[in-house]
C-alpha cells in the first residue's frame, strides 16, 4: 500500500506512455498497422516527359540529344543525372483564321523565329505507392516544375506525363502497376 501512495501523477503519465508504446509496437509487429516500408508496392522504370514552352534558341539544333544524360532538379532540389530517351522540338505555332471561313489553320509563328517548344523523355527508376510514382524522394506528378541542365543549357520545364517504361510494360503482365502510375494522370 505504501507503494501506491508514493506514485505521483507524473509517474502515471510515464507508465501510460510506455504502455501505449508497447501496444503500438505489438500492432506493428503483427502487421496490423502499415509502416512507410509497406507503402511501396513496386520499383519499376518510368518514362518522365518534360515539356519546355517558348525556349529561345538561335541554333537549328536541339540542345537535348538522345542517349546523353541530363542533370535534373526537382522542386529546386538537385537530384541526379538521367538518360534522355527521346527529344522532340518544333517551332512555336500560332492559329490563324482562314478568310471567309469559321476554321483556323496552325502555322509557324514568324514573329518569333527562335522560339521552340521541346518535349524531352527521361528514364528513371521509381517507387510506386498508392499516391503515384516517387522519384528521388519526390512524388512525380503532372505539373511538377523541374530543371534540366547539361553542358550548354539549363532550362525550366514542367512534367507533362509519367508512364511505365515500354521495356518493363512489355515484360510485365501486371496491369495494376500501370493503373497505379496512371491513376492521378490527366492525359491517357
Amino acid at each position: 500500500m505504501d507503494f501506491i501512495k508514493k506514485i505521483r501523477p507524473f509517474d502515471i503519465v510515464i507508465i501510460a506512455l510506455i504502455v501505449i508504446g508497447l501496444v503500438v509496437f505489438g500492432i506493428t509487429r503483427l502487421e496490423k498497422r502499415a509502416t512507410s516500408s509497406k507503402q511501396i508496392e513496386a520499383e519499376v522504370k518510368v518514362d518522365i516527359e518534360v515539356y519546355f514552352r517558348g525556349v529561345v534558341i538561335t541554333s537549328q539544333n536541339s540542345p537535348f540529344k538522345e542517349g546523353e544524360e541530363s542533370f535534373i532538379t526537382i522542386r529546386n532540389v538537385p537530384y541526379t543525372k538521367l538518360k534522355i530517351k527521346n527529344a522532340n522540338f518544333e517551332r512555336k505555332k500560332i492559329m490563324l483564321p482562314i478568310p471567309n471561313s469559321s476554321k483556323y489553320q496552325v502555322v509557324e509563328d514568324v514573329t518569333a523565329p527562335f522560339n521552340y517548344d521541346f518535349l524531352v523523355t527521361l528514364e528513371d527508376s521509381a517507387k510506386i505507392t498508392k499516391d503515384g510514382a516517387v522519384v528521388g524522394g519526390n512524388k512525380i506528378k503532372i505539373g511538377l516544375p523541374v530543371t534540366l541542365e547539361g553542358v550548354d543549357y539549363k532550362l525550366n520545364g514542367v512534367v507533362s506525363n509519367i508512364t511505365l517504361s515500354k521495356a518493363v510494360s512489355e515484360n510485365n503482365s501486371n496491369s495494376s502497376l500501370e493503373a497505379e502510375v496512371n491513376k492521378n494522370q490527366d492525359v491517357h
